[in-house]
């Protein structure tokens, strides 16, 4: 009796290994992936300007279209902090100084490591985007809501950003993915249509590759494997939004098992219970000798 829907992934043709450098952008379920490599030192750096969940704003990161000089960055004052609209709130600082440098820094990280990057691993966490005066922010930051327009993006406006840079760097392997967990603030039904919105620009982005044309750009069905195969509240953090560690590391495991070679996976779990070794907390600090 067949009491789970395996979803299908054939292995992939290109591999990642410990030579590959990773760029891992997006929502948060891509900081849960990149912990994961992490911990079994691969070469990895992780969203460096902070969490980002729609399309554009990912994009905006990758394009750098912020002003490296002295010229005025674009920051918000609000509630005792000086807020980045474009990063994470964990960019944001009590002076104007001390926000400016963090974020120069931010660019400067993005810049070497997408140059250095061989594969970069985008996860797309929501349609619904936010407009202040007109240009999408990457967060709210708390600020009242009606500074703010919300919207759905279309499918093609989320091709138009993304065709462009995929050409601009076709030395890079671009794995898109699309984040499993559920915006249920914006409304269950408002999700689903997110998510779809998602997934079809992304079928549009791959497409020309899988038929041949270029070298890199695919699909992981991270979301199918959380919806069609772990459907069960049991593979949800207790917010019943998040996808619980256990599932993180079915989706890992389905991961590495499309995209490693035999020899990498070995070279992985040999790296794994090392970090484990080093982070390990005796149960008797004060006792010497292995626990």
């Amino acid at each position: 009796m067949k009491l789970q829907t395996v979803v299908d992934i054939k292995p992939s043709e290109w591999k990642i290994g410990y030579e590959d450098k990773i760029l891992m952008l997006g929502s948060c379920f891509s900081d849960e992936i990149g912990e994961q490599m992490q911990q079994r030192n691969l070469h990895v750096t992780c969203n460096p300007f902070g969490t980002l969940y729609n399309p554009l704003s990912i994009a905006q990161a990758i394009n750098n279209q912020l002003p490296t000089t002295n010229d005025q960055l674009p920051l918000v004052e609000y509630d005792g902090l000086w807020h980045s609209m474009a990063h994470h709130g964990s960019f944001s600082r009590p002076t104007k100084e001390e926000a400016e440098q963090a974020v120069r820094a931010s660019v400067e990280t993005m810049q070497q490591a997408l140059d250095e990057a061989t594969v970069v691993i985008v996860t797309f966490g929501t349609a619904w985007v936010y407009e202040m005066n007109g240009e999408t922010v990457g967060n709210c930051h708390k600020m009242p809501a009606d500074w703010f327009t919300r919207r759905r993006l279309s499918v093609e406006e989320i091709v138009h950003a993304w065709q462009p840079i995929i050409e601009c760097y076709p030395d890079k392997h671009w794995l898109f993915t699309v984040s499993p967990i559920r915006h249920i603030k914006d409304g269950l039904h408002e999700n689903q249509l997110s998510k779809a919105t998602l997934l079809q620009a992304i079928e549009q982005l791959t497409l020309p590759f899988r038929e041949g044309a270029g070298i890199g750009c695919s699909y992981f069905p991270s979301y199918e494997i959380v919806l069609d195969e772990l459907r069960d509240y049991r593979f949800y953090a207790d917010d019943l939004v998040h996808p619980s560690s256990m599932a993180v590391n079915y989706i890992w495991e389905r991961f590495v098992d499309t995209f490693c070679t035999p020899q990498t996976k070995n070279e992985l779990v040999l790296q794994h219970k090392r970090w484990k070794h080093e982070h390990h907390i005796p149960l008797h600090r004060f006792r010497t000798g292995a626990d």
